[in-house]
């Protein structure tokens, strides 16, 4: 059974980082597909970052260079550095996980993903 866990949400004031984590089991996802997506209150879940089998990555255009998507393959666990938080990155963040070899425009969209955690909730207080 696959399980996607996310970890490393919290309370932090704006300017101020975070780094969430995303650990994979129950099979490798070391040169799969995998990004993050988010959700506030009484909006869509929105696409944040992704990163191809290849190891490129993608961004959502509000991100500005501001988050940092990576993995490491070993620990089967995929990461979002998250810098210069603001009010507005306040939601809760998903990880998923494709065991389809999409390019970058599949990766935005959610409906590509096979797998997805229960989310971690990140809030920035201004």
């Amino acid at each position: 059974q696959v399980q996607l866990v996310e970890s490393g949400g919290g309370l932090v004031q704006a300017g101020g980082s975070l780094r969430l984590s995303c650990a994979a089991s129950g099979r490798t996802f070391a040169n799969r597909p995998m990004g993050w997506f988010r959700q506030a209150p009484g909006k869509e879940r929105e696409f944040v970052a992704a990163i191809s089998m290849s190891g490129s990555t993608y961004y959502a255009d509000f991100v500005k260079a501001r988050f940092t998507i990576s993995r490491d393959s070993a620990k089967n666990t995929v990461y979002l550095q998250m810098n210069s938080l603001e009010a507005e990155d306040t939601a809760n963040y998903y990880c998923a996980a494709t065991v389809q070899n999409y390019g970058s425009v599949w990766l935005r969209q959610a409906r590509n993903y096979d797998y997805w955690g229960q989310g971690t909730q990140v809030t920035v207080s201004s």
